[in-house]
């Protein structure tokens, strides 16, 4: 790291979790697992349009990141794109509790629409702002702390968000409906405002961008010739769209919980802070783990953990069992998110990080939009239990493919001292 970079280091690091803390804290009021699904529940009982809340989110978050690379790969400084793009991931939640305050006068089918409106609004904003945000936290951040880093700001987000979500689920019993979502959301708007500053204060200097290369080849032959001649990252994409099936089975857990076991939005909101609550102890211990042993040992563990929780979802004869389900799917949930963003910053030169980083996300997308309507059409036509089940499956494939197919990458603060080396002879 240059001076200025190690400078700032640790102002970085604090601002940035904070920054994810509030973020946290504020899904916990608006969850895409928990508080969404259950509002949509309200406006239809499909099993597809429930577990379309979750795909959305995810589906919006990964379409724009291959999209915008080259324009990141150009940029002297990310923070000003950040900036601008995060906007857009955050207004939406105050659509969302207009749409419920509305609801007694625009009928259920138009508030069903908008909250769909909102929500691809919100995932295509986080997407836009994925790419330059990852990039600008690999630049800001030391490449060996990378995981950790992911693990302590995810740690943050969820332990935030476990104490919010049971906060959010009292609101849902004690205020009448609709304005108990409305006010869930609400608050999360607050948060979402605070959780904007803490980012806009990152310190980012600028750095030399490499001059544009004359007849560059479009995005789609560059992306095609990384899957031929990277092979081991074709198999890391491969692994990652086995475990997005493998995920889909947990948009109907809270759903199956409170209107096939017995459970209460109380209840609920429990097993949701159960999830957050363990996504933080699992951020924190898998980010370090990530660092210090194999990452791609760690996204094994989160395979198996696919697998494990969907066959307690689907053997579960009680609401429960899913606060098991539930710690095993935060596992999962954080080798794909905090663990990959880690592994996918490994791969690529400074100049075809955005690529990659793109490509990790953008490329899963067909299966991210499949997931929840195979996922939904199993559990209209043969209950929620098959749709755990299909999961497993999905889940061991997973494990399969990370386990033989693909292997650790070159440690990047590895090639960026060879490269030293190289400059200095």
């Amino acid at each position: 790291m240059d001076q200025e970079l190690r400078k700032n280091l640790k102002f970085n690091y604090l601002v940035n979790v904070a920054d994810g803390g509030f973020f946290g804290l504020a899904l916990g009021f608006a969850s895409f697992s928990t508080i969404i699904p259950l509002f949509v529940s309200t406006l239809t009982d499909s099993a597809i349009l429930i577990g379309l809340v979750v795909a959305m989110h995810t589906l919006g978050w990964q379409l724009p990141q291959l999209l915008i690379a080259r324009k990141v790969s150009r940029l002297a400084r990310f923070k000003p794109l950040v900036m601008l793009l995060t906007v857009h991931e955050r207004v939406p939640f105050l659509g969302l509790a207009v749409v419920a305050l509305a609801l007694p006068y625009i009928g259920s089918t138009m508030a069903l629409i908008m909250v769909f409106v909102m929500l691809a609004w919100q995932g295509i904003g986080g997407g836009l702002t994925a790419n330059p945000w990852q990039n600008m936290i690999n630049k800001v951040i030391p490449p060996d702390y990378l995981a950790t880093f992911f693990g302590i700001q995810g740690a943050a987000a969820n332990l935030l968000a476990s104490g919010s979500a049971i906060v959010a689920g009292v609101i849902l019993n004690r205020v009448a409906y609709p304005n108990n979502y409305a006010y869930d959301f609400l608050i999360a708007c607050v948060f979402m405002a605070i959780s904007f500053i803490m980012i806009g204060l990152t310190r980012e200097p600028a750095h030399i961008v490499a001059p544009a290369v004359e007849n560059q080849p479009d995005l789609y032959k560059t992306t095609l010739a990384v899957l031929k001649n990277d092979r081991n990252f074709t198999w890391l994409i491969v692994g990652r769209m086995l475990c997005q099936f493998g995920v889909m089975g947990s948009s109907f857990y809270a759903v199956h919980a409170v209107n096939n076991l017995g459970a209460n939005e109380v209840e609920a909101g429990i097993l949701a802070s159960v999830l957050m609550g363990a996504s933080f102890l699992m951020n924190i211990v898998l980010g370090r783990l990530a660092d210090r042993w194999r990452k791609i040992g760690v996204l094994e563990i989160g395979a198996v953990s696919i697998v494990l929780a969907n066959l307690i979802a689907w053997y579960a004869p009680s609401y429960t069992w899913f606060y098991s389900a539930n710690i095993l799917i935060s596992i999962a949930n954080t080798c794909l998110w905090t663990i990959m963003m880690a592994v996918a910053l490994q791969f690529g030169s400074d100049e075809e990080r955005p690529l990659y980083v793109g490509m990790a996300n953008s490329l899963i997308v067909p299966v991210t939009a499949l997931a929840p309507f195979v996922g939904g059409l199993l559990a209209n036509l043969l209950g929620y239990r098959a749709a755990f089940l299909a999961s497993a499956f999905s889940g061991l494939l997973g494990v399969m493919v990370f386990q033989f197919l693909v292997k650790e990458p070159r440690p990047r603060s590895a090639r960026l001292a060879e490269k030293a080396q190289n400059a200095a002879e």
